[in-house]
């Protein structure tokens, strides 16, 4: 990735009414630390960073930081957060992450797909976008600002792995091989049919379970009424005998 110049100031305004204040003057707060010096509070200004971020195909930027009255005349730094307003969507806040450029960095990248699945095109599936983010690990000129997969020949069912990717020359893929980035999965007209019938099975077994315990509940009572007539069948001999001692 080749890194962008951006000019920043040191800011010494940090409780919220004053941050409130920088922003209406069209500043941005900001903020960089890193392994090269202690954190430092920055500003820089809105339209700037913003002109940044717009003309960059991801918020991935290297930036070649030059801080005024800084002992340094540049700081390489990655915009490692950016936090915009959740109404306008104007930045708010800038974290910047400073790097040697012989120092590897671990950092997420978007995962774009060009192209259109052949089980789409013909067979009317779905594409399924699992992972958006990947976490890649490499230097910082090696840097991408996205990994592109193109999933022209993928078919109903099939999927591309992270351990399937191949990334670009110096980067490293981080994180579990067998994970799914992309799957083309099938139409759901199908699904819904598959589920209909698997619920019409489970019903047509709950009912004859039914029917078979209504059968047992019926049996019950005529062995209740055999065993009254067998005791009224005992009883009828004694009656007899008391008769007789009349």
């Amino acid at each position: 990735m080749k890194s962008v110049a951006l000019k920043a100031y040191p800011r010494s305004q940090v409780q919220r009414a004053e941050v409130t204040k920088l922003r209406r003057a069209g500043r941005v707060p900001a903020t960089i630390y890193g392994r090269q010096a202690a954190p430092q509070n920055l500003e820089v200004v809105s339209k700037e960073i913003a002109d940044l971020l717009n003309h960059s195909v991801s918020e991935n930027l290297l930036v070649d930081l030059t801080v005024e009255k800084d002992a340094r005349s540049k700081r390489l730094a990655l915009v490692q957060e950016v936090q915009h307003h959740p109404l306008s969507g104007k930045v708010v806040h800038v974290d910047f992450h400073e790097v040697a450029e012989t120092e590897k960095v671990t950092i997420f990248v978007p995962v774009e797909t060009v192209g259109e699945p052949a089980g789409v095109k013909n067979g009317g599936g779905t594409l399924e976008h699992i992972l958006h983010k990947l976490k890649v690990r490499c230097l910082p000129k090696d840097l991408p600002e996205q990994i592109t997969l193109d999933v022209s020949a993928l078919e109903i069912g099939k999927s591309i792995h992270l351990g399937e990717i191949v990334p670009p020359a110096g980067v490293e893929i981080v994180g579990e091989k067998s994970r799914t980035v992309v799957a083309v999965a099938a139409p759901r007209a199908e699904e819904e049919v598959v589920a209909a019938d698997a619920t019409k099975a489970a019903g047509d077994v709950e009912m004859t379970k039914e029917k078979k315990e209504e059968g047992a509940e019926g049996a019950a009572p005529a062995k209740a009424d055999a065993k009254a007539g067998d005791k009224k069948a005992e009883a009828k001999p004694e009656a007899k005998a008391e008769a007789k001692k009349k």
